[in-house]
């Protein structure tokens, strides 16, 4: 019998107050967020990670004092498990970056499982060096370390899945109408936004963010929507792809025109959704004249996006495997499928 293993790649978050501090250093001594050798990452991570402490553990303190996101992805989890109970044995692992659990825990764990085969399926729909190549190499080092030698199957990234943009189009519906009542409605779609020199340097990360909003963008079909792709959370002095959420809702609150905020790179609720958002993009829109500002919450467990999910875990082991396509333009040197 198949005994089939999925990680769940994500980024994690810390789960009390006092992991605040351990977590950020974790985020920035990671090479791909902080490219300086050692130790002077090391160093700039401590740093980092003590001077930004007090104030992310005041936005931890809005979420109830710890971050939701593995709670969230074990949900997804057992979801997943469910959708593919057709393929025999399914678990399905969270694998978190920089937060329990760990990557290496999670090897030793999936070792202990022996699957006959191991799905690595990013819960990041948009390819980028700074989150789903990370987590990639994280798990082959703890991979080898654990003695693990099952086949392995890895899915880079789905940006215009059918099941992850049905999902987020039809989360949106209910919004926009609401919308609707106080005039003609914007959409801003926001992503995490990354320093512009990692884009520049061939991160298909932002065009793939701008193929999901094309595709959902043509599954709501309406007609003239007047919509925008705006990046979020941008921290430090260096220049970042954009334009900010923050400037659009600004625009939007000149304009007196509706906001409907869509997180379409996230897939968890976590604090930049859960604060950031609907906390302090939320005053912000309040303090610039938006007539009305609602957020659409993230595909979570929704039904279309665990569809996909196990979609996307059918075809990595199909008999013949599926050779991915290259979906990134040419000035994306770091495709995962440019090879």
């Amino acid at each position: 019998m198949n005994r089939t293993a999925v990680i769940l790649f994500n980024l994690g978050g810390p789960d009390t107050p006092e992991a605040v501090r351990p977590f950020l250093f974790n985020l920035f001594y990671d090479p791909a967020i902080i490219g300086l050798p050692n130790p002077l990452r090391w160093f700039v991570a401590k740093l980092i990670s003590a001077r930004r402490a007090p104030t992310a553990r005041h936005i931890y303190a809005e979420m109830g004092g710890g971050s939701p996101i593995l709670p969230n992805t074990l949900v997804q989890a057992r979801a997943l498990e469910s959708a593919l109970a057709d393929l025999g044995e399914v678990r399905c692992f969270p694998a978190m970056r920089y937060w329990h659990p760990m990557t290496e825990a999670v090897a030793r764990e999936v070792a202990t499982f022996a699957p006959t085969q191991i799905l690595l399926l990013p819960l990041y729909p948009q390819f980028s060096t700074t989150t789903t190549a990370s987590s990639k190499k994280a798990w082959d080092r703890a991979a080898r370390a654990a003695g693990i030698t099952a086949p392995t199957h890895y899915a880079c990234c789905y940006p215009r899945q059918p099941g992850f943009v049905s999902a987020i189009a039809d989360l949106i519906a209910p919004h926009y109408e609401k919308a609707l009542a106080h005039g003609r409605p914007r959409i801003l779609f926001s992503a995490h936004g990354l320093p512009k020199k990692i884009v520049d340097a061939g991160d298909p990360y932002q065009a793939q963010v701008e193929m999901t909003v094309a595709a959902v963008v043509e599954k709501l079909a309406l007609p003239g929507l007047d919509h925008v792709v705006c990046y979020q959370s941008r921290v430090g002095p260096l220049e970042w792809i954009g334009p900010s959420t923050e400037d659009e809702i600004a625009r939007a609150g000149r304009e007196r025109v509706p906001a409907v905020v869509v997180p379409v790179a996230f897939v968890s609720e976590h604090s930049e959704t859960l604060v950031e958002l609907d906390i302090e993009y939320r005053k912000r829109a309040a303090q610039t004249g938006v007539p009305f500002y609602t957020r659409v919450p993230t595909v979570s467990a929704h039904p279309d996006f665990i569809r996909g999910l196990a979609d996307i875990a059918r075809a990595l082991v199909r008999k013949p495997p599926v050779v991915p396509a290259r979906i990134c333009p040419g000035h994306c040197a770091k495709c995962p499928t440019a090879a």
